[in-house]
């Protein structure tokens, strides 16, 4: 979890290029014990939700594995309080060859900064 700072551009500039890394204790680190994460794909009208850090480290494990390339690029950033924005095109391959490009947010609500 960031702590101790106030959000920033940098702050989700940091949050996107550890999600561009892959690096999954990086993508941790950002979140609370109690931290909630939505899925753009599931059941539900919000996708899939996740609660706690275990489970949003299976989630992005999931997400890698299906989308084994994954990048986010093209990225703009705004902060409003403690709520950060992400605006984005998420570019990838399934394993089955399949090229996508969407576009997508994230909307971030931090605490303790």
């Amino acid at each position: 979890m960031v702590e101790d700072q106030q959000v920033t551009v940098e702050t989700l500039k940091a949050f996107l290029e550890a999600f561009n890394r892959h690096d999954l204790d990086a993508i941790i680190e950002f979140f609370s014990d109690d931290c909630v994460m939505d899925l753009p794909s599931g059941p539900y009208p919000w996708g899939r939700r996740t609660v706690g850090k275990e489970q949003v480290r299976d989630g992005c494990i999931s997400r890698f594995k299906g989308l084994p390339d994954a990048h986010y690029g093209d990225d703009r950033h705004w902060v409003v309080g403690d709520m950060g924005f992400s605006e984005w095109t998420l570019t990838g391959t399934t394993p089955e060859g399949e090229r996508l490009e969407v576009w997508g947010t994230d909307h971030l609500e931090f605490r303790d900064g």
